[in-house]
């Protein structure tokens, strides 16, 4: 249409304009609002400090060149480096009534400025600048990590009715739903697989670093990364209940919570920075009116004195490393809920574990076939699993399991019955079947007695199978310990914690476990109640607690500790929401890596402490005896607070 003007993100683009100049208009504008929207918040204040940086390079290359004027370009470089750190201080008097660190530093370059020195106020308005975008650098590789994720979420869902494929927003997804997820597209939704193979990269949600496997009956979970194949999923949870979702919350939280020791040392420097102000101000004025001291020299130790007292290393000692830490942690599938939690693993003298799927996989599997008739091994499974395929029983489930894994062919029972408590009771081939507890059916020998106590006594499931003629044979079942359980243990006990087995089940199922795991301690038989009081007295017989724990009975348990851990994939809801650190591969190792990131972690910090208040220490005594100069001050000043940083960041490694 001639004369028509159409408007693309704020500009014109006339008809007899082509279209490549449409698209490179529209390209520039976008690029703009990126520009403002993410690459100047993220990196602004490191190009700034570079920028400021030339500056002075320049006036101090050019001395003598600019006819004296080389004070503008200082100027600019006190402009340019130290806005952003002038504007965080002029807010945090303003807004919040209080004195922070920021502040102090400016003051301090304007007093350098005051008694003629600009290139050394200068630097050090350039070297905490620097050492200002170094600490964003270490908050943006922890957001970076662990939001990496939200981008992830997908948004829409191919939804499957009968023959007909719809696409649908992934909120408008129910419980049932069927969705088809084709090759290299983003899993929607979390559910089970109905139909199809392929291999899913898990590796943001459980931090695996290989592709899973999934088939039938497999679990997937929304926001990963299907591999070659198609996949029809059966939808298990609404959008906003995926695990996905959960974990999303999760980092919300640990993005906003700062540790313990981090709002401390902000209210210590609210304090300190006040103090060294009104300590500078007395230097400047009592020596000249008390000592005869003249004023410059009064004025200059007390600019100094406010450069090398700022506690800048010591405020930038706890964060950046903590930051990092999360960061790591998110990596390699350990999620903190904040960097409180970070700290507190360091300071846990006792950890505790619950069993059947923390310690163990929490999936039953056959150990033993014991005949005690006629029947051969694969015959006495076949009729086991054959009439236990009615039923959803965590026993029965396995033993179905263990014949389809043996490729043993199964068929219906013609009548089925359920004996809450003991087993279940079918006809099956023309004969009269019960499987169950061994106490429900006499007549064994004195082989199958034998048989039974030696499995029993072994912490093992027993289960008696019988037909109208009497006992045809026992099957024993086990949860299987995690093979790195003992390894874990062992790591904890090498590093002086002690490690307590917590659970509800019966003592000789849990000694045998504990046995395998390599656990001394064991309390069996607790009620959810009863595992909060064990923790408490735990805490107090040892000092700070760490629970680890996957079910809904372990999470008051995991309130109570002074760190809860719950396990991710397969731990409930209620647990995933009491705990404070998430192992969302499942993979135990990781609660003792959990441990070992803490440690590592506060010793940075208490490194970074001690060498940042041994500097100032220092530097201080140096301006007392007159041996400090201005120069000097900035860079043994701010270099310690650069350095504290990397140091920090070293946990990322």
């Amino acid at each position: 249409m001639i004369g028509k003007v159409v408007s693309v993100v704020g500009e014109s683009i006339k008809p007899e304009e082509t279209a490549a100049v449409a698209r490179n208009k529209r390209k520039g504008a976008l690029s703009a609002s990126r520009w403002r929207t993410e690459v100047w918040p993220r990196y602004g204040e490191g190009i700034a400090t570079l920028f400021s940086g030339g500056l002075i390079l320049a006036a101090w290359l050019g001395d003598g060149g600019f006819g004296g004027k080389e004070w503008i370009l200082y100027l600019l470089a006190y402009t340019v480096g130290g806005f952003a750190k002038a504007r965080e201080g002029v807010l945090a008097l303003v807004r919040d009534r209080r004195l922070d660190v920021n502040l102090l530093m400016v003051v301090a370059g304007m007093g350098a400025v005051g008694i003629g020195y600009w290139m050394e106020g200068a630097l050090l308005i350039f070297i905490f600048s620097l050492s200002g975008a170094l600490e964003r650098m270490a908050e943006w590789r922890s957001q970076r990590d662990l939001s990496a994720l939200m981008a992830m979420e997908p948004a829409w869902a191919r939804r499957v009715e009968g023959d007909r494929e719809q696409r649908v927003p992934i909120a408008d997804l129910r419980v049932g739903d069927r969705v088809l997820v084709k090759p290299g597209e983003r899993i929607p939704a979390d559910g089970v697989v109905q139909q199809g193979k392929s291999e899913v990269d898990q590796a943001a949600i459980t931090g695996e670093s290989v592709p899973a496997e999934k088939g039938k009956r497999n679990r997937v979970f929304a926001g990963t990364l299907n591999g070659q194949g198609f996949l029809t999923i059966k939808v298990s949870r609404l959008n906003r209940d995926s695990t996905f979702a959960g974990i999303l919350r999760l980092v919300e939280e640990a993005q906003t919570e700062k540790p313990p020791s981090q709002r401390k040392m902000e209210r210590f420097e609210e304090v300190y920075t006040g103090s060294v102000i009104g300590t500078a101000v007395l230097w400047i004025l009592l020596p000249p009116l008390l000592a005869g001291v003249s004023w410059n020299e009064s004025l200059y130790r007390g600019m100094v004195f406010l450069v090398v007292a700022s506690p800048c290393a010591v405020v930038a000692s706890i964060m950046p490393a903590v930051l990092s830490a999360m960061s790591k942690g998110a990596r390699d599938g350990l999620l903190f809920k904040g960097g409180a939690e970070v700290q507190a693993l360091a300071g846990i003298r006792a950890i505790a574990f619950d069993k059947t799927g923390t310690l163990t996989s929490g999936e039953m599997k056959v150990t033993d076939r014991i005949t005690l008739g006629d029947y051969t091994e694969n015959e006495l499974l076949r009729a086991a699993a054959s009439i236990e395929s009615l039923s959803e029983h965590p026993v029965a489930r396995a033993i179905v399991r263990e014949a389809r894994g043996q490729r043993i062919p199964l068929s219906r029972p013609n009548t089925f019955r359920s004996q809450t408590g003991f087993g279940v009771k079918a006809v099956w081939e023309g004969e009269c079947w019960r499987i169950g507890r061994p106490c429900w059916r006499k007549g064994r020998d004195a082989y199958g007695r034998r048989e039974e106590e030696r499995l029993a006594g072994e912490g093992k499931t027993v289960v008696l199978i019988s037909n109208s003629r009497g006992a045809v044979g026992l099957l024993a079942l086990q949860d299987r310990v995690r093979p790195e359980a003992k390894k874990v243990v062992s790591r904890l006990k090498r590093w002086g914690v002690r490690v307590v087995m917590l659970t509800g089940d019966r003592r000789t199922t849990v000694e045998a476990v504990a046995e395998q795991a390599g656990i001394d301690e064991v309390r069996a038989e607790l009620l959810p109640e009863e595992k909060v009081k064990a923790v408490k007295e735990l805490e107090v017989a040892c000092g700070p607690i760490a629970m680890v724990g996957d079910g809904v009975n372990d999470a008051p348990a995991l309130a109570a500790a002074s760190v809860g851990i719950a396990m991710g994939a397969a731990g409930s809801d209620t647990a995933l929401e009491t705990a404070r650190v998430v192992l969302m591969n499942d993979d135990l190792s990781k609660a003792a890596d959990a441990v070992a990131l803490g440690r590592r972690t506060q010793g940075v910090i208490q490194q970074n402490l001690a060498f940042a208040l041994a500097v100032i220490g220092l530097l201080i005594i140096a301006n007392i005896t007159g041996r400090m100069t201005l120069p000097v001050g900035v860079v043994g000043h701010e270099g310690s607070t650069l350095l504290v940083i990397l140091n920090g960041l070293r946990v990322l490694r």
